[in-house]
């Protein structure tokens, strides 16, 4: 098999097209012919840390991913050669007490493919048998693979954890990257009233046009904490949805409503966020960690996105080959929604 594959030369990281030999599935394993994957930040911060190692082996990353299941272990018998599948990328141990109750995401062994395993940024990839699920049938093979990582973020942090009811009010920052745009999608399913928040007046237009209720941009109205207020009659939010960190936290926790809920996944500003926590416990709001999704969150996610004909947002799509440009693009961070690679188009071909 053919694999985008990153690698260290000459003291600097590069990525490049290397001929591997094709995995074989063993007892609960599964071959995905992978048709399209997706990138996810966790992949800059791969490339990173393979420029800070100097020894640093080869590696294929990549989480996302939609293709055909090309071969199987012995007895599996809950898929077919030759099924669509979508790639669930958590991985876990199965057998802990958080595991056997259906919470996959907080096993202390739990990873990602990309991370644990190699990646998807490849024309196979070798995967548990249980994380692949049905593609929902009206999306193309590129819409799927834009839906694990960022869309089952999303729904645990705002189903799961952050339990958004019809009728609450939404504050979701950073609209433009994968996982706050799943989040409007999966808020407005829930019949909630949306505002996000960006620097780009194009990026909020493009919000509105799928859902978004109210908008913000930051550079013009730094206080966002003050103008949710202005904008929900000095109540504040019910739900805010943080995938930004350090730099987000402290308005986040203002913007909230009294006893309202701050739901975080990523830290793409900083780990280190300042807190106060007098205002944390005399307005008895709940700062709430979340990491990905259990299974079960997986598969409600997907039966909403079938249900719904839901459609994840694609920036676009580029070839699997060319992995360092796309990443350049959402290292800028000029995309609005996924930025896919494919096995069949884009622009580029297989060397």
């Amino acid at each position: 098999m053919r694999a985008s594959v990153l690698a260290k030369r000459d003291g600097r990281s590069v990525i490049e097209v290397q001929t591997l030999p094709d995995p074989e599935p063993g007892p609960g394993e599964a071959l995905l012919e992978v048709r399209a994957a997706a990138l996810n930040h966790l992949d800059l911060f791969a490339r990173i840390h393979q420029q800070a190692e100097a020894t640093a082996e080869p590696k294929i990353i990549g989480s996302d991913a939609a293709g055909v299941v090309k071969a199987l272990g012995p007895d599996i018998e809950t898929l077919e050669v030759g099924d669509a599948a979508v790639l669930n990328p958590g991985l876990s141990c199965n057998s802990c007490e958080l595991c056997e109750q259906g919470e996959e995401s907080e096993c202390a062994g739990f990873d990602l493919v990309g991370r644990g395993i190699p990646g998807t940024f490849a024309e196979l990839v070798l995967v548990p048998a249980a994380n692949l699920a049905p593609k929902p049938e009206h999306l193309d093979f590129e819409q799927a693979a834009a839906l694990p990582l960022d869309h089952l973020t999303a729904w645990r942090m705002v189903r799961t954890r952050g339990q958004l009811r019809a009728g609450e009010t939404v504050l979701i920052h950073g609209i433009g990257g994968g996982a706050a745009l799943a989040a409007l999608q999966i808020s407005k399913l829930t019949g909630a009233e949306v505002i996000v928040t960006s620097s780009s007046d194009d990026k909020l237009e493009r919000a509105r046009a799928i859902g978004a209720d109210e908008t913000i941009n930051y550079q013009n109205q730094p206080d966002v904490a003050q103008t949710v207020r202005e904008l929900t009659g000095g109540r504040g939010a019910d739900l805010v949805i943080d995938t930004v960190g350090a730099a987000t936290l402290p308005g986040s926790i203002s913007a909230a409503r009294n006893g309202g809920r701050v739901v975080l996944c990523g830290a793409t500003t900083g780990a280190e966020g300042v807190v106060n926590i007098r205002e944390v416990f005399w307005r008895q709001i709940s700062i709430i960690g979340s990491t990905m999704g259990s299974r079960d969150d997986f598969r409600q996610m997907l039966s909403a996105v079938s249900d719904q004909n839901l459609v994840p947002v694609v920036d676009s799509v580029w070839h699997l080959s060319d992995l360092e440009p796309a990443l350049d693009r959402l290292e800028r961070a000029d995309q609005f929604g996924k930025i896919v690679l494919s096995a069949a188009g884009g622009a580029g071909r297989w060397p």
